[in-house]
């Protein structure tokens, strides 16, 4: 059983190098060989569920290490959190890659987009089942390279923007989270996931830890589309493929949860003052990704801005378990929960825009509309992953956000943390006006073109038997999950605490309760309200709608493009050539007193002696000539002035590759002396 995580590490990897063999020859044979290894990662996963009786706790199920690779080896284990987690990776796995037969079949560039959909599989599952920082480092800057191939996987201008955009952030924020764990390992002496609490007690610099915690917190928080450096994810989701949206937005930003967590709970346990930090972040991230998907008129585009407002809703619920200290099972439960819900419901929900797109090639609201009216059961798939994450009663959604609005009103506190509770409600109506305007859009009202309502209507094959399990089952999934809440959701979230250092839930929670169904009859309400006064009323002009958005308000386009290929560069480019200019005249200074030039005896007008030397060589060899065998065609080169010509070219040019390895070689010796006066002084 030890070998396991290991083997659900590097199997996807030896899987995807073999695909990608057999897909030069064998395209069909390649889609099956695929098939069949995220069908069998998703058995493994369910191994040590299996052997454990179907009850997983907290304690560790396997471990292992592999030594000597990267320097400090590399690290696995599999508890509660870990085992969940892997056999939701895998269930998403297994169903996107089931849609991309149908999905892909007239697209180009198939057997690279199955390459690295296993990579990003097994890099994915390093990340989760690491035991140690530096193998969840690996894992996450090789999952980051892997799937920036997704979001450029069409090759076209927006995709490959999308794409710089996205590789942008990953390795910004990898570089940071690089020297956040030097710091960290400096201050703590391991990396070791399960020693880490204890390390962290035991750390007198707070302020140290801080610093490597937030060097790590932007380093996650990046790849989890966290505020305010979440400017990749509205735009990735779009351009890429429908079922490489669905696991950047259902799994990959919850690796940069993952991360938060593990700083969260083990550096800062308890801290009040982390935990404002991660609800403030939250709340901005909530609160900015409804109101963009509320203007968003791209039917994707709108998902994704979902998918940025729901990863706030979970950094509030890893902000309250800081504020409410050792009573933070509610949000802990809130957390995983919801966790686990936003991975479902993106699943269902960008499956079922890929069908839209592979049928309708578009994804404009305004040119899809009416698409699902005569498909009941692409409806049925649409509007299950629309009620759950409406928090609707009834559906999973609604379980994790009462946890979550529960926390937040069992902290109490001032103005503040009211404020913060009618954000959250604000929010979840958000939520309900846009998934509203997204149903009504696709599945109710008609196209503005009669000819293309009647071409919808008749499609009847719009996916194949395969697409349509892949779709049904995780619809049908999702909707069991949602009914159960006592003897699924909760058996899931008790097994998953451990992560985040929590013994005992408690009492058991009466979700259907009038005290906690106010919080989503408000949140409904306030959904219809918006709905109907400004999505309908403010966003739609003559039927169309419109999106209203400023453009000049793209962050990207505003503040992170402007300063990073604007402003640094130019101010690095005149510290550099200051910089230059002082040893210039350190060096002229120094030839005119200690290194004072001697004049020369005698100087010679070009050349050298042994340029003077070989060109009259050549010269008399000229002239022999033109005695000679040149008689009719003399020549009458100056081979002393060639000479000393292509002398003063090797010498500047020598000059210049000199100029180029000291300065280079100065760089290098700066940095290993701040690094030695670092380590000596701190």
């Amino acid at each position: 059983m030890n070998t396991i995580p290991v083997i659900l590490v590097f199997y996807p990897f030896l899987g995807g190098l073999l695909s990608y063999a057999v897909g030069r020859k064998q395209k069909n044979l390649r889609d099956y060989l695929a098939q069949f290894i995220v069908i069998s990662e998703f058995v493994l996963t369910l191994l040590p569920v299996l052997a454990a009786g179907g009850r997983i706790g907290g304690e560790t199920i396997a471990a292992f290490r592999v030594p000597e690779i990267c320097g400090f080896g590399l690290g696995f284990t599999m508890d509660g959190f870990r085992v969940i987690y892997s056999m939701i990776a895998a269930l998403m796995w297994m169903m996107t890659t089931l849609l991309s037969r149908e999905y892909f079949q007239h697209h180009h560039h198939r057997n690279r987009f199955y390459l690295f959909l296993l990579l990003t599989l097994g890099a994915t599952m390093g990340v989760f089942l690491s035991s140690d920082l530096y193998t969840t480092f690996i894992f996450f800057e090789i999952m980051s390279f892997t799937s920036y191939v997704w979001v450029a996987q069409e090759e076209n201008g927006p995709s490959l923007r999308a794409a710089g955009t996205y590789l942008a952030v990953a390795v910004i924020g990898g570089l940071v989270m690089l020297m956040g764990l030097f710091l960290l390992y400096h201050q703590l002496g391991t990396l070791e996931m399960s020693e880490l609490l204890e390390a962290a007690k035991a750390c007198e610099n707070r302020e140290a830890l801080y610093g490597a915690g937030t060097c790590l917190l932007v380093g996650f928080g990046a790849k989890a589309g966290a505020f305010p450096l979440h400017i990749w994810l509205p735009k990735a989701h779009p351009v890429a493929p429908a079922p490489a949206s669905a696991l950047l937005s259902g799994i990959l930003t919850k690796t940069g949860i993952f991360g938060i967590l593990i700083i969260s709970s083990n550096l800062f346990l308890h801290d009040p003052e982390w935990g404002m930090l991660i609800l403030i972040i939250g709340v901005l991230t909530m609160f900015g990704g409804a109101l963009l998907a509320v203007f968003s008129v791209d039917l994707k585009r709108t998902l994704a801005c979902s998918s940025m407002s729901q990863i706030g809703f979970i950094l509030v619920g890893v902000g309250m378990q800081g504020l409410l200290g050792e009573e933070n099972a509610l949000a802990v439960h809130g957390t995983m929960l919801h966790m686990i819900n936003h991975s479902m419901i993106k699943l269902v929900l960008f499956m079922a825009a890929g069908v839209v797109f592979m049928n309708a090639h578009a994804l404009d609201l305004n040119e899809i509309r009416g698409f699902g009216r005569k498909k009941p059961l692409l409806k049925f798939i649409f509007l299950s992953g629309a009620l759950a994450i409406g928090g609707i009663p009834l559906f999973g959604g609604y379980i994790s956000k009462t946890l979550l609005h529960e926390s937040i009103v069992e902290y109490g506190g001032g103005w503040h943390m009211k404020a913060v509770e009618w954000i959250f409600l604000i929010s979840g109506g958000l939520t309900v006006a846009y998934m509203t305007k997204l149903f009504v859009a696709v599945f109710v009202e008609k196209n503005k073109s009669a000819e293309v309502q009647r071409r919808f209507d008749g499609m009847k094959s719009y996916m194949n038997l395969q697409s349509k399990g892949a779709l049904t089952g995780s619809a049908v999934l999702l909707v069991i999950w949602g009914l159960f809440p006592h003897s699924l959701m909760d058996r899931a979230a008790e097994a998953g605490q451990s992560l985040m250092h929590l013994s005992e839930f408690g009492h058991r929670v009466a979700y259907f309760s009038l005290a906690n169904l106010s919080g989503a009859v408000i949140s409904i309400a306030i959904g219809a309200v918006v709905y109907v006064c400004i999505i309908r009323r403010c966003l739609m002009k003559e039927g169309r709608y419109i999106n209203r958005w400023p453009q000049w308000m793209d962050m990207e386009n505003l503040i992170y493009r402007p300063v990073l290929l604007g402003f640094l560069p130019l101010v690095g480019g005149i510290f550099s050539r200051i910089v230059d200019s002082a040893v210039d005249l350190c060096v002229v200074a120094l030839r005119k007193t200690i290194y004072r030039d001697s004049p020369l005896p005698y100087e010679r007008p070009e050349g050298n002696v042994f340029t003077v030397f070989f060109g009259k060589i050549l010269n008399g060899i000229q002239a022999f000539g033109n005695l000679t065998w040149k008689r009719r065609k003399p020549s009458g080169k100056d081979y002393i002035h060639i000479m000393a010509v292509r002398s003063e070219e090797l010498a500047e040019s020598s000059k210049i590759i000199q100029r180029s390895l000291s300065f280079g070689l100065m760089l290098v010796g700066i940095g290993l002396c701040l690094t030695l006066i670092y380590l000596i002084l701190w």
